[in-house]
């Protein structure tokens, strides 16, 4: 096994003795060895079976001359955008060109074509022609099926149709490419490749289908009709456990796109071999000259302790790309990794994180979803917890003081995903009061998102009196320590359901609690999510009820200046939209009110009174009684999807 860095140039290959490599890893991403990043994962799960990879990072897709760099592999080409999508990482929500692309070497834009995987495919079919191609990533398994490109406004092929690749992996691929990797080894066709779970590919109409199919639907259809192509996500995300997933098929003129059901998450021992393979923990160092890979930051002293999330939030990824079953890893593995991280040379003491898509998942949310699986017509936490649910924070609690024990470990802390709801549901309260006592950095994110029932229902979330009896418990807790701490909650403005009305009362929440949030999420409708079905159909795909949806821009500007109404360059629009909802009492000088006059004077009869202080300085002076403050929010956080 290669002790240092996978070979990202022929003379690295040829330094090892290479004749060539049996495959070669092309990404969208700088080539990153963290176990946090997909490509070193499989990358070294591959090399550990005895494979030889090579790693294409961010070749030059104008041409094909790049992808030639190792010549032909042996076994084939493994393909993906890199760590989100490409699309996502090159625009914002409104569709702007980003200026700053944090898995590229110095944060340089333009290292990746847009629809990355499309383009890299494409490149190798024209080097090397019938070579094998198994495409896998977030990008290739959130646009496995036909799905709603926001970029496009249209419904777009499944992305292994126009990649042309052999194989498409979704999911979490250690397992299914071994398998995949195993039969080409055996010299299967990879055209012959057609039973292995967790993967989709094409056949002809006349072929065999391994497993019982759930539906069948016609990609003609699902481009025009709104409500089938509904139904089909519906269907589709019903089919997304291992054990009671069926295959899921669609129709491209008279070609046929067939989805087997899902691969068995890594069970605790098989997570523990990931995770203790021989990674470097940090970018290549032919980046140095450009400053180095900022993605690495987030997580070079941070640890990843479990897989999968039962919350499955309406606009979240994760419960169509990791699934709703939780795995996790042992305390031993977890310790093994704190410990590795202790020596590295600029280590100064502080653990980061110990996270995961939830940080505070271990388990599956119940006995029964290890036996028949995760229930396909109810969410384990929303609206309301199944009765089912244990909530148990024993062995995370266990997870934390055990890497605590270890020499030069200063702090650890839990900075991100912590589920408010599954804290509130465990009895034993002991995590909780560890939690604010030891383990926050000054500041905890949560994610209410929104105070609106009818908001928080279309996202899957748990009704806001939650969030606030957490929040009431968590300054609680914090004043008995004697310690000055605040929550930082996402807020998100314009997702499905939320109306301009919605928007206000959570302006009006905000302004009864004396928070001025830093930062606002504008909803971004992004492939493989129930939400980005709703924004497009206007129907919930979950129960086929209709939803409203903010589509005109210029109404979701208003929305999101009404979750910051307290900044002066949003004024017009909080006027505008309170004259809109009949609401120009909200408008003027009294304690009440969101916005001044656009004049300096009387409004509608209202006496001009002496400014009252800002919501920032109004918050600030009133955290030390337990009320949020935005005075130490990071500026420049970026939303983990």
């Amino acid at each position: 096994m290669n002790k240092g860095f996978l070979p990202i140039q022929k003379a690295d290959m040829d330094a090892l003795g290479w004749d060539r490599p049996d495959f070669v890893y092309v990404t969208g991403d700088a080539y990153v060895d963290h176990p946090s990043f997909g490509v070193a994962i499989i990358s070294r799960v591959l090399e550990n079976a005895g494979y030889r990879v090579a790693i294409l990072a961010q070749p030059d897709y104008k041409s094909c001359d790049a992808f030639r760099e190792f010549g032909r592999p042996r076994l084939g080409f493994l393909v993906t955008a890199g760590n989100i999508d490409s699309m996502v990482a090159h625009y914002t929500a409104a569709k702007k060109k980003r200026s700053y692309d944090y898995y590229s070497a110095g944060g340089k834009m333009g290292k990746r074509p847009d629809r990355a995987t499309i383009v890299y495919c494409n490149r190798i079919r024209e080097a090397y022609g019938d070579v094998p191609i198994i495409i896998g990533g977030l990008e290739a398994s959130l646009r496995r099926f036909a799905h709603y490109d926001y970029w496009s406004d249209s419904v777009r092929r499944s992305i292994l149709v126009d990649s042309r690749a052999d194989i498409l992996t979704y999911g979490m691929g250690e397992n299914i490419l071994l398998r995949i990797a195993a039969l080409l080894d055996k010299g299967v066709p990879v055209k012959k490749i057609r039973d292995v779970r967790g993967t989709v590919y094409m056949c002809r109409p006349d072929e065999k289908i391994h497993y019982e199919v759930a539906a069948t639907f016609d990609y003609n259809e699902l481009k025009t009709n709104k409500k089938k192509y509904a139904e089909a996500f519906g269907v589709q995300y019903k089919n997304q456990d291992s054990i009671n997933g069926q295959a899921i098929v669609e129709n491209y003129d008279g070609k046929l796109l067939v989805q087997n059901p899902p691969m068995p998450p890594l069970e605790r021992e098989e997570l523990d071999r990931v995770y203790a393979l021989p990674y470097m923990r940090t970018y290549h160092p032919s980046y140095e000259k450009e400053g180095g890979v900022p993605a690495i930051a987030e997580v070079r002293f941070s640890i990843t302790h479990n897989r999968g999330c039962f919350g499955a939030c309406n606009f979240c990824a994760l419960a169509f790309h990791q699934g709703r079953t939780v795995r996790s890893r042992s305390i031993e593995s977890v310790v093994a990794e704190a410990r590795k991280i202790t020596e590295l040379e600029d280590f100064k003491g502080y653990i980061h994180d110990v996270g995961g898509p939830t940080a505070n998942f271990r388990y599956p949310a119940c006995d029964k979803q290890l036996k028949d699986g995760v229930c396909s017509s109810r969410k384990c936490l929303a609206p309301t917890p199944c009765k089912n649910l244990k909530a148990d924070h024993s062995e995370y609690l266990r997870l934390i003081e055990e890497i605590e024990k270890l020499p030069k470990i200063k702090k650890v802390f839990i900075r991100s995903g912590i589920r408010f709801d599954y804290l509130l549901c465990d009895k034993n309260q002991s995590f909780f009061e560890k939690l604010v006592r030891d383990n926050v950095s000054g500041q905890l994110k949560v994610a209410p998102e929104h105070c609106s029932s009818a908001v928080l229902r279309c996202m899957g979330k748990p009704d806001f009196g939650v969030y606030e009896e957490f929040r009431r418990r968590y300054f609680e807790l914090t004043r008995e320590v004697g310690k000055e701490q605040y929550l930082v909650p996402y807020l998100m403005s314009s997702h499905p359901g939320s109306t301009l009305k919605d928007a206000l009362e959570l302006a009006l929440c905000l302004k009864r609690d004396n928070y001025a949030p830093e930062q606002v999420q504008d909803y971004y409708p992004t492939p493989g999510t129930a939400s980005t079905v709703m924004f497009y159909t206007g129907i919930n795909p979950l129960d086929m009820k209709p939803v409203y949806v903010a589509t005109d821009y210029h109404e979701k500007q208003l929305q999101r200046a009404l979750l910051q109404f307290n900044r002066p360059e949003n004024a017009p629009l909080v006027r505008e939209a309170l004259v809109k909802l009949g609401r120009e009492d909200l408008i003027g000088y009294g304690k009440e009110c969101l916005v001044r006059p656009e004049k300096e004077n009387t409004y509608k009869g209202q006496k001009k009174k002496a400014p009252e202080k800002s919501a920032q300085s109004r918050n600030q002076s009133r955290s030390s009684k337990g009320k949020s403050s935005p005075k130490n929010i990071q500026k420049k956080h970026q939303r983990k999807k």
